[in-house]
């Protein structure tokens, strides 16, 4: 996913198996370490600036305020402005607000595990998307002798629309 968003994953972790992880993941068990030591700090390859976080919360219940609160020290502690929350469970309406009141300063995008076990867009029902350019977009508009409000919108609730980042 962070690939298909136009970050900087690295060949190591792409190219990951699923037995390393597992090793990985004993070690960090028999330390006393959860999902929380996981993290995963990428940059977009177009703007070396921009960077996202990925947080793994290491709750087993509904995930509250405290998980949102170290996930945003730890954004401001390395000035990032974008990030992925992956819970296990759904958040708390608590939770909810906390991310709400934070969209000032930093973008937070919550998936639940589930959401990522398969990758939407290798799906066979699922057609290619593709995000335009303002020049493509111009170029299609004048083609087919359209006006903006005449194109198909996608839903930011869309999944693969929530896969990609999208925005308003």
């Amino acid at each position: 996913m962070l690939n298909d968003r136009g970050y900087y994953v690295s060949e190591r972790s792409l190219e990951e198996k699923k037995e390393d992880f597992e090793k990985m993941w004993k070690e960090a068990q028999e330390q006393g370490h959860g999902r929380e030591r996981f993290l995963i700090l990428v940059h977009h390859t177009n703007f070396s600036e921009r960077q996202l976080i990925v947080f793994f919360p290491d709750e087993n219940k509904r995930v509250g305020v405290k998980p949102i609160r170290i996930l945003a020290e730890k954004m401001d502690e390395r000035k990032i402005r974008e990030a992925i929350l992956v819970v296990k469970q759904p958040l708390t309406p608590l939770a909810r607000t906390a991310i709400q009141e934070a969209s000032a300063k930093m973008r937070i995008e919550v998936f639940a595990e589930n959401e990522l076990i398969v990758n939407i867009t290798h799906h066979e029902l699922v057609p290619k998307h593709v995000p335009l350019s303002e020049e493509e977009k111009q170029q299609l508009l004048n083609r087919y002798k359209m006006k903006p409000s005449q194109l198909p919108r996608i839903q930011v609730t869309d999944p693969v629309a929530r896969y990609f980042g999208m925005q308003r």
